[in-house]
């Protein structure tokens, strides 16, 4: 039986965007489809304090930034980037055309054919957050997208360094200083200056989010992001301290970030809560931490570890870390989460920034129904037909017409009609079904 010794706002009280929020972004929008560039640049202006002609980095620009680095940096950069590359090709490769012969003389098959062009939000207001960049450019890439432009917003006034050098060592073809709703517009819809792309991908604020929902249609996009969630599962095999600091380094993602214990031990879930408060008063970022925790902050305590994975699956967490003596039980039974963290040795700091699985994972119990940003994501599973002989095609048209007067197509039964009686010799009244 569920025991909740501290819960965290309801779900049904979190609202995607507010409506001011919504408002904003049709508006502002409306604008950048109405204004382009000039739109673009007096956003820039309002929100950034950052004020250009052209958005879009030089060559030169690029270099300075990367010059500021230390070997040490751009070498842990290059890290980063080669394990997120790495699995991404596993993935890739994962992924195959198919042609088969499924009747005589009937070939089908698909193919899965990249996007042309795609645009990479990577979040920089608040903290440099380069690893985004790896997360969506190289995936793009490796899945075969020809045309990768990225945004991030200036940084205390001016292109983070990080941030640039990482989109650039990625493979960004184009590289814009850019943030919040004016970036997301300009790449899906376009400007004089910006070409549009076919997909939005990337974590963004509240603004960056629901403006993304409302150019899917238009363009594709990732998946609909909300603020950043962890769910630790654990029993007595870990300790307090470990299990409040894995809850807090997610939790300093911001305010709204929801981190949930769920645990088999009332000892353990009481320690985690009293390490929670000691952790708060040394965290340099305890002042996010701390709205979090106390708003959004919740432990709950169940039975046994089958009634972990039901409560877990109900919750459908962005991250899951499952620090069990059989962490292999969860990824074996749990069908809901973004991604899992098995044993103590790894956790979602790891997945967050340097071991090579993506980091742009579903949030607000989207985990029902979709994984996170991978390969497949960039691709178009489009199929194709080929009927190889004249037998094929009138069997196949006999029972295409039939179907077709069921549902009182006369047209499309015509399609099928006429090549019964070319292919197959069978004498087929005009709009009647075949025998």
């Amino acid at each position: 039986m569920e025991n909740w010794l501290k819960r965290g706002a309801e779900a049904a009280s979190l609202v995607e965007a507010d409506l001011q929020v919504r408002q904003t972004v049709e508006r502002t929008l409306a604008d950048i489809a109405d204004r382009g560039d000039a739109a673009v640049r007096e956003l820039s202006v309002k929100f950034d304090g950052w004020d250009r002609d052209d958005y879009r980095l030089t060559p030169t620009e690029i270099e300075a930034c990367l010059s500021r680095l230390t070997r040490r940096e751009l070498d842990d950069i290059r890290f980063a980037q080669d394990q997120v590359r790495n699995f991404a090709r596993h993935q890739r490769d994962a992924l195959r055309d198919i042609e088969v012969e499924t009747l005589p003389g009937v070939v089908l098959g698909h193919k899965n054919i990249p996007v042309g062009a795609a645009g990479c939000y990577v979040p920089g207001g608040k903290y440099p957050l380069l690893a985004s960049a790896h997360m969506s450019v190289i995936t793009a890439k490796v899945a075969g997208v020809q045309r990768v432009i990225t945004c991030a917003p200036p940084y205390r006034g001016k292109p983070a360094p990080a941030i640039v050098a990482a989109q650039h060592m990625a493979g960004a073809d184009e590289i814009l200083c850019l943030g919040g709703i004016q970036a997301v517009g300009a790449m899906a819809l376009g400007t004089e200056r910006i070409a549009p792309v076919d997909m939005l991908v990337g974590p963004g604020n509240a603004f960056v989010a629901e403006a993304k929902r409302q150019l899917y249609g238009r363009v594709g996009i990732d998946l609909f992001a909300g603020p950043t969630e962890t769910l630790v599962i654990a029993d007595d095999s870990v300790d307090g301290e470990l299990c409040a600091t894995d809850l807090l380094g997610q939790a300093e993602h911001g305010p709204d970030s929801p981190a949930i214990l769920l645990t088999t031990s009332e000892r353990l879930a009481r320690d985690t809560m009293a390490e929670v408060e000691r952790l708060l008063q040394i965290l340099p970022t305890a002042a996010i931490a701390r709205q979090a925790w106390d708003t959004h902050g919740a432990v709950v305590v169940v039975g046994d570890d089958a009634e972990m994975v039901q409560v877990a699956d109900r919750i459908a967490s962005e991250h899951v870390q499952v620090m069990t003596r059989d962490p292999d039980y969860f990824l074996h039974h749990m069908t809901n989460y973004g991604a899992l963290f098995l044993g103590p040795r790894t956790n979602v700091a790891y997945g967050d920034k340097a071991i090579g699985t993506n980091h742009t994972l579903p949030t607000r119990r989207a985990a029902r129904y979709t994984g996170g940003l991978w390969v497949g994501k960039f691709l178009k599973t489009c199929t194709y037909q080929r009927v190889l002989t004249d037998e094929a095609s009138a069997s196949i048209g006999r029972v295409t017409s039939r179907l077709c007067a069921l549902e009182g197509f006369v047209g499309h039964g015509e399609q099928a009609n006429i090549r019964v009686r070319r292919f197959g010799g069978g004498n087929v009244p005009y709009g009647a079904a075949a025998d």
